[in-house]
């Protein structure tokens, strides 16, 4: 094995007519890094935790597809080192300047607190704006314990992508029962012994 060889292949920034300066592997990961910034914030309100398969795959096949444009011809560990450090540096500059907490986030972001559900009533103008069809949104209530969208009295999806669901779900109504019923059990045993 020739080290040498190797040492040059993985550090050397491209030589000749495919040379790429170190400016220039900043600069393209930056300008992609904003221009999907900018594409995800506009097109994408969801956050990942809402993705369905289909923004799932957008999200891993758009990797692969700007994947030269960050890096170009350059295969080396040094470019891939300098592209990755400035799509870092940049995240992190953004992450610092656009969340400094609620106030600031709420004045640096366009989104806000969107209404999904109101006194029990979807709002069926903000599913289709939001891109979140009612099957989405019966499901997120599922993971609250509610069995339908009609136990919901209001449902509020936060710029941060997280959707609080408020309302009294058939299992909190049961339980409810249940509880007062034991309550008035305790009592009349108690009566009973006295």
């Amino acid at each position: 094995m020739n080290w040498h060889s190797l040492w040059v292949n993985l550090l050397d920034l491209g030589t000749g007519l495919s040379s790429v300066s170190v400016a220039e592997k900043i600069l393209r990961p930056v300008a992609v890094y904003l221009l999907l910034v900018v594409l995800l914030r506009r097109f994408g309100k969801r956050i990942l935790a809402q993705l369905n398969p289909f923004d799932l795959v957008v999200l891993l096949t758009l990797s692969n597809t700007v994947q030269n444009a960050i890096i170009g011809n350059d295969t080396s560990l040094t470019g891939g080192v300098i592209g990755a450090l400035s799509l870092i540096g940049v995240n992190a500059l953004l992450v610092r300047i656009y969340y400094r907490g609620p106030e600031a986030e709420h004045k640096m972001i366009e989104s806000k607190d969107m209404y999904l559900i109101r006194d029990g009533h979807v709002d069926n103008d903000a599913l289709r704006r939001l891109h979140i069809n009612r099957g989405e949104l019966i499901a997120r209530a599922h993971e609250r314990g509610f069995d339908d969208l009609d136990e919901v009295e209001a449902a509020v999806l936060y710029p941060n992508g997280t959707i609080y669901m408020k309302g009294t779900s058939k299992d909190d109504a049961c339980l409810q029962d249940i509880l007062r019923e034991v309550r008035t059990l305790r009592q009349e045993v108690a009566a009973l012994r006295g």
